[in-house]
């Protein structure tokens, strides 16, 4: 079979950071990567879950909100995947950097945590989340769309 292109990323090398994972016509898949691979200790599960749900809702709350098409967790709980149409990767790197630290600074009621809104509502952990996504945020302030670019392939 045919390695899909996120296997083609030596995991060994790869670092925290953002990255253009692909391209598909209008449509750039970017890697959130929060942890190295192959470093515990990975993002938990309700870690994740609540990344996921603040990042979705202020990203989708954005002046790009027709813009995004995916935000989603890496089943290996290193990081997220975010998808965006038509947009440029300065843009783009900027956007993922205001909403990273929006979210970081977000207080009070988990969005979409209510039991008619959720499949898994009680699997959170707002602290766990604020960490990493602080955590998160310092790593990235500073990347430029130099970053952007795996420096890793195999």
């Amino acid at each position: 079979m045919k390695k899909i292109e996120s296997f083609k990323v030596d995991h060994n090398l790869l670092e925290p950071g953002i990255y253009i994972s692909r391209i598909d016509g209008d449509i750039t898949t970017y890697d959130l990567r929060f942890i190295k691979p192959n470093t515990p200790p990975f993002l938990s599960n309700p870690v994740m879950h609540t990344i996921e749900h603040l990042f979705a809702t202020y990203s989708r709350n954005s002046e790009y909100a027709d813009k995004v098409i995916y935000f989603g967790p890496m089943g290996c709980r290193t990081g997220f995947y975010f998808l965006l149409r038509d947009m440029d990767s300065e843009t783009a790197l900027q956007f993922i950097k205001d909403t990273i630290l929006k979210c970081s600074l977000h207080k009070g009621e988990i969005p979409g945590n209510k039991k008619e809104e959720c499949g898994n509502y009680l699997e959170h952990d707002a602290e766990g989340a604020n960490k990493a996504l602080v955590k998160y945020y310092n790593l990235v302030k500073d990347k430029t769309v130099d970053d952007l670019k795996y420096n890793c392939d195999i």
